[in-house]
């Protein structure tokens, strides 16, 4: 399968740009249904709001946004071409918008609209979705940290390491590279330790 990034958890952040304030929110989803419940739930948490603008993006299925009685073009659609600049999908946004009496202009609206959505994602975090390879190595504590460079290099992720009279690395692999991990470990290891594989799992694993 072809990976995909997703954001990492939902997330929100707020700044001020001549005294209107605006409050960013990012899910991760999975549907159209479920974007629209969080573009929902906004709209009746911030019912008092002038705008609450949106987007979302679902993988393999509908791309959307709303000015909300922004200009057209101002809100919305930047809102989008962040997440789509971030290759970023499975994704909904939500903009609040409290007017603090100052016009801002059209372009003024595309640069906050646009810093709020990339606030809220940097916020957020963004996650790869890929099929990864479960690898398991126990080793002496003294190899430790040469097995997780190893890991790095190999463009893994340690899922989860566990400590007992050997130290065992739970390790995440990108498919391709598995067969190389296991065989820099055999070499790494002279042969008294092995990466044992432990099966494979489709799953999110945070990269920024």
């Amino acid at each position: 399968m072809q990976e995909y990034y997703i954001p990492t958890k939902a997330a929100e952040s707020v700044f001020v740009e001549k005294r209107s304030e605006f409050i960013g929110h990012v899910w991760p989803v999975e549907s159209e249904e479920e974007a629209r419940g969080h573009i929902e739930e906004m709209k009746k948490r911030y019912h008092d709001a002038r705008h609450n603008c949106w987007c979302y993006l679902i993988k393999d299925g509908p791309v959307r946004y709303s000015d909300d009685g922004e200009p057209q073009g101002t809100a919305g659609q930047p809102m989008l071409g962040v997440f789509q600049k971030e290759g970023v999908t499975n994704v909904c946004c939500v903009v609040t918008r409290y007017f603090g009496g100052i016009l801002l202009g059209a372009g003024g609206l595309v640069r906050a609209y646009t810093q709020s959505a990339k606030d809220t994602l940097d916020a957020a975090g963004v996650s790869v979705v890929r099929r990864w390879v479960a690898q398991a190595v126990a080793c002496p504590y003294s190899f430790f940290e040469r097995v997780r460079l190893e890991v790095a290099g190999c463009g893994g992720v340690v899922d989860e390491v566990a400590y007992a009279a050997d130290v065992t690395v739970h390790a995440l692999l990108p498919e391709e590279r598995a067969e190389h991990f296991a065989a820099r470990i055999t070499e790494l290891s002279a042969g008294t330790f092995s990466a044992v594989e432990m099966g494979e799992q489709l799953q999110p694993v945070p990269v920024r």
